[in-house]
């Protein structure tokens, strides 16, 4: 009888004594991605996949292929957006990241040297600032001041323009479409 007062008393402290914040929930908002999303430049309106889309971060993928695709957020795959990883530094600070956007990664990878992929690269300049979320979870990053340009590998681009959505003031969460990328 005295275990079971025992193993009851313990059960009973163990519970009352883990308040709600000793876990994260899986729930929680965490550092938001940047949702990227790509539209139709004559039809604005109109979601637009990328062909055969291959996204990495620079210097962290070299000409992916079938056998190395390590380091790339989307390989060779049509797609109608992507969620972009922002790096995070001290609160206030102003970064820059940049990322390759390669079109028709297909013609690269196949044998005919006179098809080739199209090569952009977006440049994202942002600050970081860090917000408390609880106990259990910590910090996540937010960021502000977003900026988005692009630029041509070859002198062409396959991007025709981008426009940031000017009603969000910064990237909290990935609920909302930060950038429209026209092509």
């Amino acid at each position: 009888m005295k275990k079971l007062k025992f193993i009851i008393l313990s059960l009973l402290v163990a519970l009352i004594s883990c308040e709600r914040d000793d876990i994260c929930a899986e729930s929680t908002p965490t550092t938001p991605r940047l949702l990227v999303e790509f539209y139709d430049a004559t039809e604005p309106e109109d979601l637009k996949p990328v062909t055969r889309l291959t996204v990495y971060g620079e210097g962290l993928a070299d000409n992916p292929t079938d056998d190395n695709t390590e380091g790339t957020l989307v390989y060779n795959a049509n797609s109608t957006a992507v969620e972009l990883p922002l790096l995070i530094v001290n609160s206030g600070e102003s970064i820059t990241t940049r990322y390759i956007l390669e079109k028709d990664t297909n013609l690269r990878l196949d044998d005919n040297d006179n098809t080739n992929s199209d090569i952009d690269i977006i440049v994202i300049s942002y600050e970081t600032e860090f917000v408390y979320v609880s106990r259990a979870c910590g910090y996540k990053s937010i960021f502000k001041n977003l900026q988005v340009t692009f630029e041509a590998t070859d002198g062409t681009t396959w991007i025709s323009s981008i426009e940031v959505n000017e009603a969000i003031e910064q990237v909290e969460n990935e609920n909302t479409v930060h950038v429209r990328i026209l092509h």
